[in-house]
């Protein structure tokens, strides 16, 4: 590249470029590295001038591929980045700036050349174009120290102990960055790998004993969000607005990375576009969740997620267990803020679902918080705007949820934290409502989405699961939330009779043609009555549970009671309709003691008084779900 050059169009024929990848050997003592090396960049800052980028590159990579072998370039690369990064934190600490800034230039080469080898060759031959030397054609050293591995275990050191100052931003970016793009070759498999580079190198070896402290580096980056240096800090030119050139290429690689291991996002919407504040702590969080969901080599389970699975509180005292040498301690007041706060991103949602599932020590911590309103409201939201999420976003909020209503002290204290003016909740206007009736109104609200666009039953199944968790517990429920779980309920009777009709339209249509092939409305129907059942037990297990805590679901119950008639004699739910018919035909006749044209006050306080009087061992009690 050399010092003059700055624009992608120069690339193709800049003079440095074409000796670095042409035929001739370059020691890893010439001047040509520094020359090399001494360049500024006009960062590109879309799609557009990256692929410009890859277009103008073409030439210059596809020599290198030929001419490596013979030349041993890319080995001399690497070890000119590996001797210069030897007193990189001496030079951070002298604020030695043209050295970290010809580090970062290296580490910048190797990673775009990396790439590019991986996307175009198997990991086998890309190992091979670390080992060639400067000797005969094809000649390699089958003895000689691990390129790779060595590289890797700089970039690890690189990230857990440079300081992280105004002139190393980049570089840590860059560093981080590359180890995104060291494990892409997941990308170009169609089967799970199990002994890939990633799997013999940060799994083993010298990277190992590094785990915990590059996990914790990691999420003390995720947890800062530290913003990118102002214009003229930078030991290069960017601009202001967009990420590094590197950042950009392996921020598409993360992509596609994170679309792997989750729930896939096929026919889903593209996550809306997030302006990255801090790319160091975007990229950091996605190297996070790759490391964490490698799966596990054939002799070793993964390192990465056993770190994950147990580090603990920094105020917790007691002793890591021998089992685990990966453990380690990091502030849980200071994890638990920055994901309550990066809840927009799914990636930050990711880390929060896995340590809710994994980490027993952050979920206790959790649990027990008394500010949870922080981490489920944004949560609500992300359910909310349904419509512009895509569905690993939604799946992951609403295991969330399902994971925090398994715990019976959560569903209680959610009724006890009052909202005030839920602005983003357009549907009604919502003064004041507590968190539980909050979550009632959200998950309800994805059910009849989900009913009207995407029938996944996968969802429905989810969202009332998390429902019945909560039933039990149901406390002062908003008179909105009671109306919404009597309307839900309403809208599944008034399906079920429209399938049911059509079912037996189309029974009657088949007897005079016997050519004409049925629709499969029997197994409509069995959804449709397996949704209706887990909603009757819903509304049984809070009036089993918790009725005189709610007079506005029985006052909403009453105003609807014609909505069960039909349910009465149905084979499917005559059981839990006991209670519920129970229910109804009690304090219908207390209100019909009371006289006509009683106000919505008076009818309430009959209520709450015929709560007091009904034997709860009347009740039956029906179980609740839990998640997968």
């Amino acid at each position: 590249m050399g010092a003059n050059s700055s624009s992608i169009s120069d690339l193709s024929e800049n003079e440095y470029l074409k000796r670095l990848s042409g035929t001739e050997s370059i020691s890893e003592n010439d001047p040509f590295w520094n020359q090399l090396l001494s360049f500024s960049f006009t960062t590109p800052t879309n799609s557009a001038e990256l692929k410009l980028l890859e277009e103008a590159t073409i030439s210059v990579c596809k020599s290198l591929v030929e001419n490596n072998p013979r030349t041993g370039n890319l080995g001399a690369l690497i070890k000119v980045f590996l001797s210069r990064t030897k007193e990189l934190k001496i030079s951070a600490e002298c604020q030695n700036h043209l050295f970290i800034w010809q580090a970062h230039n290296a580490l910048f080469l190797i990673s775009c050349l990396l790439k590019v080898f991986i996307c175009q060759m198997p990991e086998e031959e890309m190992q091979l174009h670390f080992t060639y030397e400067e000797k005969s054609p094809v000649t390699y050293q089958a003895d000689s120290e691990d390129l790779i591995e060595e590289l890797l275990c700089c970039l690890i050191k690189l990230i857990i102990d440079i300081p992280l100052l105004d002139i190393t931003y980049g570089i840590s970016l860059e560093a981080v960055s590359t180890l995104v793009v060291f494990l892409s070759c997941q990308l170009f498999h169609k089967e799970i790998l199990r002994q890939s580079i990633s799997h013999k190198y940060l799994m083993h070896g010298r990277c190992l004993p590094y785990t915990s402290r590059l996990v914790k580096t990691l999420l003390y980056n995720f947890i800062r969000q530290e913003k990118r240096p102002p214009p003229g800090t930078h030991i290069f030119e960017q601009q202001s607005d967009g990420g590094g050139l590197l950042y950009g290429l392996a921020s598409g690689v993360a992509t596609g990375l994170w679309t792997v291991f989750t729930l896939g996002g096929v026919g889903s919407k593209p996550a809306p576009h997030q302006e990255q504040s801090s790319p160091l702590a975007s990229q950091s969080l996605l190297l996070l969740l790759v490391l964490a969901n490698l799966t596990d080599a054939p002799d070793t389970p993964n390192p990465y997620r056993q770190a994950i699975m147990s580090f603990k509180n920094t105020q917790d005292s007691t002793a890591f267990p021998s089992s685990n040498p990966h453990a380690f301690q990091i502030n849980f007041n200071s994890l638990y803020t920055a994901l309550c706060e990066q809840q927009k991103s799914d990636q930050a949602t990711l880390l929060l679902y896995m340590l809710l599932h994994q980490n027993s020590n952050v979920r206790t911590y959790m649990l027990a918080r008394t500010d949870m309103e922080n981490l489920v409201v944004p949560i609500l939201e992300i359910l909310y705007h349904v419509e512009e999420r895509n569905s690993h976003h939604v799946y992951m909020a609403l295991i969330i949820l399902l994971i925090l209503t398994e715990d019976d002290g959560f569903n209680r204290s959610i009724h006890e934290v009052i909202l005030k003016n839920i602005t983003w909740y357009s549907e009604r206007v919502l003064t004041e409502i507590s968190l539980g009736s909050l979550l009632i109104l959200v998950v309800i609200r994805t059910i009849q989405y989900n009913m009207t666009r995407t029938r996944d039953k996968y969802l429905h199944t989810n969202c009332l699961a998390a429902l019945a968790n909560m039933s039990a517990q149901f406390r002062s429920l908003h008179q909105y939330a009671a109306q919404r779980i009597i309307s839900l309920f309403s809208l599944l009777s008034k399906k079920h009779n429209k399938v049911l009709e059509q079912a037996t339209q189309s029974l009657r249509g088949s007897l005079s043609s016997d050519d004409v092939p049925l629709p499969d409305y029997a197994q409509d129907l069995n959804v449709i009555e397996e949704v209706i059942r887990m909603m009757l037990e819903i509304i049984n297990s809070c009036l089993t549970n918790s009725l005189h805590h709610n007079p506005n679901l029985v006052y909403a119950l009453l105003y609807k009671r014609d909505l069960f008639e039909q349910f009465r004699t149905h084979p499917s739910f005559q059981d839990i309709m006991q209670n519920i018919d129970l229910v109804i035909t009690f304090f219908s006749s207390r209100l019909q003691q009371a006289g006509a044209e009683l106000s919505v006050e008076r009818v309430l306080e009959i209520i709450k008084q015929g709560a007091v009087a009904l034997p709860k061992d009347r009740l039956k009690v029906f179980l609740n779900y839990n998640s997968p």
